[in-house]
């Protein structure tokens, strides 16, 4: 899933890059967006949908143009002549060491910041929940008139995609599945989620909130340095795999072989992708909290000066 070992300078730890340096980095990043980007970009511009791959830019609103940009993070000053090119960006300052993140001015415009370190922080504190099989995506189309992907059939019908809802215990604990239950399946959930309880609930077993980090990776933008925010994205590609694979459609057609979570096996192939991907979202986490830190960290010396 990750492909860099960019690490975020600790507290107010400052890194400098040559020109040569952060544009051997610059390019890099553009290479693996690109690579990461090139079919849905195709797509769109053919007017053509995707079932799973759509919503990484839908449900989420980071536009490919703007993960493809490369920022060096909080804590990196870039050196030469060119490293002015990054003044044209909000939040960049030119000092005597060079050009680099203007921390007081991030976090005066980003309030957003502290949520997302006490809800990250709060994840990060809880063990791993699994076994909830992916029955949002099932809750979603329970007893619905209308399916939310119009353009794929439901794999058991209608009438088996209900009795699989039927013969669960749901146990929804992120807010932004559990908004899309139908009428019928909100009562079935064992918990009523909120916006406003979602720093006690989320916890990193859920695919939901594992994707999520990508969507906290660029609102960190450009305080989160860039190859961060991709390694993100990509792990939220993985999971949004395993999710759609996991759920009532069927999708044999665009290539995806279903989880049958409604069998034994299926359930035992869900919770071993589950116990990886809450794995690997806890490394990413931790980086993400590492910004937030140096953000802190950086505050503080600019009040000092």
């Amino acid at each position: 899933m990750t492909e860099t070992n960019t690490k975020t300078p600790g507290a107010d730890a400052t890194t400098a890059l040559s020109e040569k340096e952060w544009r051997r980095r610059a390019a890099r990043h553009a290479a693996r967006v690109d690579a990461l980007t090139t079919d849905h970009l195709r797509r769109r511009h053919a007017g053509e949908r995707h079932p799973v791959e759509d919503f990484l830019f839908t449900y989420y609103s980071l536009k490919p143009a703007q993960l493809r940009r490369w920022h060096p993070g909080v804590g990196t000053v870039l050196l030469g002549e060119g490293a002015r090119e990054l003044l044209g960006n909000r939040f960049y300052t030119e000092t005597d060491a060079g050009v680099e993140l203007d921390v007081p001015a991030f976090l005066a415009a980003r309030p957003v910041t502290d949520f997302v370190e006490r809800l990250l922080s709060a994840v990060a504190a809880r063990p791993a929940h699994l076994g909830c099989f992916g029955l949002h995506e099932w809750a979603m189309v329970y007893r619905a008139d209308e399916v939310r992907h119009t353009q794929v059939p439901l794999r058991l019908g209608s009438k088996g995609t209900d009795r699989v809802v039927e013969s669960h215990r749901i146990q929804c604990s992120h807010f932004d599945a559990f908004r899309f239950f139908t009428d019928a399946a909100r009562p079935r959930n064992t918990l009523r989620p909120t916006r406003r309880t979602q720093i006690e609930l989320d916890q990193p077993g859920c695919l939901h909130v594992t994707m999520d980090l990508y969507k906290w990776a660029y609102k960190l933008i450009p305080a989160a340095p860039s190859e961060l925010v991709t390694d993100c994205f990509a792990l939220a590609r993985e999971v949004r795999t395993l999710d759609m694979r996991a759920s009532p459609y069927d999708l044999r057609e665009w290539g995806y072989e279903p989880v049958e979570i409604e069998t034994a096996e299926g359930k035992a192939t869900y919770m071993e992708y589950q116990r990886d991907f809450a794995a690997q979202g806890a490394v990413l986490r931790e980086r993400l909290l590492e910004v937030c830190r140096a953000l802190r960290a950086h505050a503080r010396t600019s009040r000092q000066t």
